[in-house]
């Protein structure tokens, strides 16, 4: 590689480590699995329960705030105070303490870049969590990469995991998958949430998916010029796609041995993420071959009819060429997703269906917008592209 990559330490950054706090307490709480080392709380219980406590002896209120509904906690005479929610969805959330009106990360936990701030995160135990599980299997490394872009005018980064044996098997080049993350989120997301680098691992010591690299970055790209609209209340236009295509993927290209045919690259995002993608795949088909769309599609109001001959400059209209042109076309999202997703997907998948398109729709069991929903997601997509 042409540049340094600043590696990651893992069990430190992305929260893979577990708590050193193994009690159990007589009720079936027992510490969270993304506490920080020796903290016992908050806790979680086979029902999916949350208890958390927080020492505050002058607070005078205090409340567990997940899953957009606030528990009270009750203090005891050292000021103490404990309180517990109802039963969670399995997979990741974020929460918060709101203590006296002041919303606060939970002291006790590692914190995760979500709603658009560090704060905290609790993960409820899933059926299936051995897709994102830590194994004793070869494991590939996540890198931070860090540029300069011309286009922003400023310092930005990626994360880029490579799969096992990339640092050994020197002549050998890899298919690139370029994966996003959802609003008020960052390039973070998908490693400390989303546990993408166990995913694949598991996926490859099952031999379940091909060996790839991956690229995460931020999704928020701004001109300096747009971003002073913002300051006055405008809405500043996105420069994302033009430094996906004009400087991350060449950079990637460069840096890393990449397959640089368009059958050996794909992208994919959740939520805002899929939106995006969406469009630079649509607009940038002899660059990429396969597409995921995680929990969302591309903008528009459900009741509407889609007009293909003005939809993405009507890539959409001629299904036939563009069904040819895919490898891969996935679509996914929970089966209790809020409202406007399953109305809009649903339309996109109709126009899918109408015009004569191949694609391949997941849903996964019992969640919604969150982040089990996406690692179920990239679990099933990673086992379909780049298998020509």
């Amino acid at each position: 590689m042409k540049n340094s990559i600043f590696t990651l330490t893992l069990i430190a950054f992305f929260g893979y480590g577990y708590s050193f706090a193994q009690s159990k307490s007589s009720d079936g709480y027992k510490p969270s699995e993304t506490n920080q080392p020796g903290k016992e709380f908050p806790q979680v219980n086979s029902e999916g329960k949350v208890r958390a406590q927080i020492l505050a002896p002058h607070a005078t209120d205090v409340r567990l705030d997940i899953g957009g509904v606030k528990y009270e906690m009750v203090k005891d005479e050292d000021g103490l105070w404990t309180g517990e929610s109802e039963p969670q969805d399995e997979g990741f959330h974020y929460f918060q303490l709101n203590v006296d009106g002041a919303s606060v990360p939970d002291p006790g936990t590692k914190y995760y870049y979500g709603a658009g701030r560090w704060g905290s995160g609790i993960e409820i135990p899933s059926s299936d969590k051995e897709i994102y599980a830590l194994k004793k299997v070869p494991h590939g490394l996540v890198s931070e990469k860090i540029y300069f872009s011309e286009i922003t005018k400023g310092w930005r980064r990626c994360f880029v995991y490579t799969p096992p044996n990339y640092l050994k098997e020197t002549n050998k080049r890899y298919p690139v998958l370029y994966l996003q993350h959802g609003s008020f989120e960052d390039e973070t997301g998908w490693t400390s949430q989303g546990h993408t680098n166990l995913i694949l691992d598991n996926l490859l010591a099952e031999n379940k998916a091909e060996p790839m690299i991956i690229v995460m970055d931020n999704g928020y790209a701004y001109r300096p010029e747009e971003l002073e609209k913002s300051q006055s209340g405008g809405r500043p236009a996105s420069a994302f796609e033009e430094v996906m295509m004009t400087e991350i993927i060449p950079m990637i290209d460069a840096e890393f041995r990449t397959k640089t045919d368009r059958t050996q690259r794909a992208i994919a995002g959740l939520s805002m993420g899929a939106n995006q993608t969406m469009r630079i795949c649509m607009n940038n088909l002899d660059t990429f071959a396969s597409y995921g769309g995680f929990s969302g599609t591309s903008n528009y109001p459900s009741s509407d009819a889609i007009d293909t001959t003005t939809f993405l400059n009507g890539v959409f209209d001629d299904g036939v060429s563009l069904d040819e042109k895919m490898d891969v076309f996935f679509l996914s999202m929970g089966t209790k997703e809020p409202n406007p997703f399953p109305g809009s997907i649903g339309a996109f998948k109709n126009m899918l269906d109408k015009q004569g398109i191949d694609y391949t729709f997941y849903e996964s069991p019992k969640t919604a917008h969150e982040w089990l929903t996406w690692r179920r997601s990239l679990y099933e997509f990673a086992q379909l592209i780049f298998k020509n």
